[in-house]
């Protein structure tokens, strides 16, 4: 087997994420499809919104585990990577043989392997965690493979016909959710992020040295392999 394609049937060293944002939730008295058991009364047309959050997931498939986060900022490289670094400081006591992170993904314009900030954080990741980190992404048009879209879908049937007209509102339909009879982990990021951020050609290709990229499929699976701290 290509070192870069990990099997991860019966490998408790590997430990699989899925991950992926929703659509941003408008927050105010939006009419959004749907049934409910009470009569609910909802604008007749879009008003500005009051605010705006976007949820963000990190799904354990294997284990029916969701880690929702939901940002009132920008769902960038940044905020993906400090995510996904925060999840794993609550799981880590649960998965302590992992060796392996496999994170299964969109091929998102932050998130993608030639995005230089994301490939950046990732590599820094891999170093700190001191663990192999798969990518692999799905090809355009196959995101609906990706196992996040299942959670997406519940959460989406689990609010739906109601009014989702304050953060403390969408947070709280959030968990009280179940899948697999587990209620998500919730958590609410204030840090603010920005877009833009980026390395220079020359620091991208010295990074570049550190993938090792599925020949073929170059984009869609990437190992990274950590760097001794010895």
């Amino acid at each position: 087997m290509n070192s870069l394609l990990v099997d991860v049937k019966d490998d408790t060293s590997v430990l699989r994420l899925s991950m992926d944002a929703k659509a941003t939730v408008l927050i105010g008295p939006y009419s959004r499809g749907g049934r409910n058991r009470i009569t609910v009364k909802a604008a007749d047309h879009d008003f500005a919104p009051e605010a705006k959050v976007t949820p963000y997931c990190i799904f354990l498939p294997d284990y029916h585990m969701a880690y929702l986060y939901f940002t009132q900022s920008r769902v960038t490289s940044d905020f993906i990577v400090d995510c996904l670094l925060d999840c794993w400081k609550q799981i880590k006591q649960d998965y302590p043989q992992t060796k392996t992170l496999l994170l299964q993904q969109d091929n998102g314009p932050e998130n993608h392997s030639r995005r230089t900030q994301f490939m950046n954080r990732i590599v820094q990741l891999a170093d700190q965690l001191q663990f192999n980190i798969q990518l692999a992404y799905y090809p355009p048009y196959h995101s609906k493979y990706n196992p996040v879209e299942r959670f997406w879908g519940h959460l989406e049937q689990h609010w739906n016909g109601d009014l989702l007209d304050s953060i403390d509102t969408v947070l709280n339909f959030a968990q009280t959710m179940t899948w697999h009879e587990q209620h998500p982990i919730i958590n609410f990021v204030r840090k603010t992020y920005y877009k833009g951020v980026k390395l220079t050609q020359k620091a991208m290709s010295i990074l570049e040295k550190r993938f090792e990229r599925l020949p073929g499929l170059e984009k869609y699976f990437v190992l990274i392999k950590p760097l001794s701290h010895t």
